[in-house]
């Protein structure tokens, strides 16, 4: 091998899939780092203006919180949420993969809410792993089932804003009006999605008949529409607790704004990073007539707590999971 031959690992495509990796991997960082220093700088401005240090002016924001009725909302909520996740989980794994009975989807999906912590994303190649080594499911069969949750997630999100917006629009901000907008061109898109995976015109064959996808040729419009049903419970629910519970932080929000608000939250929640610092941020962007102590601190123990307290189901199944993972 002559000396001005490319050397394996040191060719500039090599050099550049290096770079494009380490960028995927720090992009969640980044985010998170942009998004603290913009409630840094929004918090110290709020506390100098009160002529208090930002951990004072945050303190004292947590010390007006009636935590024990907080939590009383809190908890049943996340107990409902893990149990309407799980059924999303187990009706698409049953449409698309094997026959799971509910009772043993629970440990699946619980003890992937720990991985959850840092992106939720990892917390479903997680289901993906245990389902290939319990079931024997092959690992593009599971991702592309998971890869339909995620889709229908988005639109499930999307359908709730755009009636949020319908019923709420004069109590939303202007930006909101973007909303009927993109839920047009989504609409349009999935007509034309269904077209390429339902359709028998050769056109996008190729492209269909990827391993990945193999949830979306097996699926109808009936799948999509079941999976849209089985998530709105938690949505709704969801609705009611976050707007009790803001009320406990001192903000007096409506059933109806907090609809139009929440799934577009929901949509900054699943934004890779650690500790759904975007959820958080968009709670004192979007609420700019409250206080931003309020709206930070809310944000923050919302968000966080949840998290970790699905994460602490997850636990309870983790000895299950293992044994059935591993033995």
């Amino acid at each position: 091998m002559t000396e001005d031959q490319p050397q394996p690992g040191n060719s500039p495509d090599a050099a550049g899939g290096v770079s494009r990796s380490l960028w995927l991997r720090m992009l969640p960082w980044l985010i998170t780092v942009a998004c603290f220093t913009y409630l840094y700088g929004k918090l110290s401005g709020a506390a100098g203006r009160e002529g208090l240090t930002l951990f004072a002016y945050l303190g004292g924001v947590f010390a007006h919180v009636d935590w024990g009725r907080w939590l009383l909302l809190m908890i049943p909520y996340s107990f409902l949420f893990f149990l309407i996740d799980t059924a999303v989980v187990w009706r698409v794994v049953n449409a698309f993969n094997t026959r799971v009975p509910y009772r043993d989807m629970l440990p699946i999906r619980g003890s992937s809410y720990i991985l959850s912590i840092l992106n939720e994303q990892v917390g479903k190649g997680a289901m993906g792993l245990y389902l290939n080594r319990r079931y024997s499911v092959p690992g593009w069969e599971v991702g592309s089932s998971m890869l339909f949750i995620m889709f229908c997630e988005f639109y499930y999100l999307l359908i709730w804003a755009t009636v949020g917006w319908w019923i709420g629009r004069d109590q939303l901000p202007e930006v909101f009006g973007w909303i009927p907008w993109v839920a047009t061109g989504a609409g349009i898109f999935f007509v034309l999605w269904l077209m390429v995976f339902r359709g028998n015109t050769e056109r996008g064959a190729s492209f269909r008949t990827k391993p990945v996808f193999k949830a979306f040729r097996e699926a109808s419009p009936r799948h999509y529409l079941t999976i849209v049903l089985i998530r709105s419970p938690a949505l709704l629910s969801a609705v009611v607790v976050y707007t009790l519970a803001l009320r406990l932080f001192g903000v007096d929000v409506g059933f109806v704004q907090m609809l139009g608000y929440l799934p577009v939250i929901f949509f900054g929640a699943a934004t890779p990073g650690p500790m759904r610092t975007v959820a958080i941020t968009l709670w004192v962007v979007l609420f700019p007539g409250n206080q931003e102590g309020e709206m930070a601190a809310f944000g923050l123990v919302q968000h966080n707590f949840f998290i970790f307290f699905n994460a602490a189901i997850g636990l309870i199944f983790l000895r299950r999971a293992n044994r059935e993972l591993f033995d």
